[in-house]
């Protein structure tokens, strides 16, 4: 299933409690599905990483009650008392089974010796697939029978959309265009290190804003998402030196044209990042777009479009329908 699915799935079953458990390949954003999940029915969020402890950890400490002249046990603070949120166990299936075996009372019974889940609360767990060569167990049948389980795959147009959202450089937008299959180049069969993967698409982008020396920015970029992927990134960054003047574009003032299909990705992704950035660039830009190569006048509209973009107010746009529309048919 593709990331905006499986939101609008798990959102829905998280309000009804019904566990759910997230598979899919290392880098593909499983947990920041899950946090923006949450962040948008805003309520709170604990990552809680079973690998990471002892059995013991999730019940808790045995005391001696002097009342009851009893052995009680001490609920860990990590866990929530009381509110609305989401409980994410990542990388359930990394934690061997006797942590598992701790976790699945917690799953079954919303309880785990003297502590309680409180009812505002829903589970959420993710985890990697044994295919993927990761540190993995096999989940015990009566657990994974405890989850609805879906499977994540990476879908170019889902990224596109999230990174458009999320301020990510234009140019490494285009090149994810352009290179679709670039986004995620993950073999489980490499002993490479690094590949290329959403989340290391990510720290590209972070790479990009840094003030890194220009001659570390070849193996930076490569040390994140492989040497082949990061050098074709690096020369596709010099496309850039070849656009038109974007901000003349954006104000109405230029109309100058490409025929190179590399700029015309670039192009693209700039003016639709201006529009997201300031909405009155919009005529301009669907102006603009009436002497473009279609194919990119189309995908200009569209991306804007799945950035929530309005445009049926705009008259410019009716002139791009009159020439397009055949095209959307």
């Amino acid at each position: 299933m593709k990331a905006s699915e499986i939101t609008k799935s798990i959102s829905t079953l998280v309000e009804q409690k019904i566990p759910t458990f997230l598979w899919g390949a290392p880098g593909i954003g499983k947990s920041s599905i899950i946090k923006e999940i949450a962040k948008s029915k805003e309520v709170a969020f604990i990552d809680l990483r079973l690998a990471l402890m002892d059995p013991t950890d999730l019940k808790g400490i045995p005391f001696y009650d002097k009342e009851t002249h009893s052995a009680l046990w001490a609920p860990p603070a990590f866990l929530p008392r009381d509110g609305k949120g989401i409980l994410f166990l990542d990388e359930l299936n990394v934690a061997p089974p006797a942590l598992q075996a701790s976790a699945y009372q917690l799953i079954l019974d919303r309880a785990v010796g003297e502590y309680k889940l409180p009812d505002g609360w829903a589970i959420v767990a993710a985890g990697n697939r044994q295919t993927d060569r990761g540190v993995t167990y096999k989940m015990p049948a009566p657990l994974a029978n405890r989850f609805v389980h879906f499977e994540m795959e990476v879908d170019s147009d889902d990224w596109r959309e999230w990174a458009y959202q999320n301020g990510i450089d234009p140019r490494l937008i285009a090149f994810l265009g352009y290179r679709k299959e670039a986004l995620f180049n993950f073999d489980p069969k490499s002993d490479e290190k690094s590949f290329a993967t959403p989340r290391s698409w990510e720290y590209v982008d972070k790479i990009l804003k840094s003030s890194i020396e220009s001659s570390l920015l070849l193996d930076s970029i490569c040390g994140a998402v492989g040497k082949e992927v990061g050098v074709d990134f690096v020369s596709f960054l010099k496309v850039a030196q070849k656009l038109p003047d974007v901000d003349a574009i954006l104000e109405g003032k230029s109309y100058q044209y490409s025929d190179e299909v590399d700029t015309l990705y670039v192009l693209s992704s700039m003016l639709v990042a201006g529009v997201l950035q300031n909405k009155e660039y919009l005529d301009n830009v669907l102006h603009y777009t009436l002497n473009l190569q279609s194919e990119f006048a189309v995908l200009i509209v569209q991306d804007l479009q799945r950035s929530g973009v309005d445009m049926q107010m705009s008259q410019a746009f009716d002139l791009w329908v009159e020439k397009f529309a055949y095209l959307l048919a």
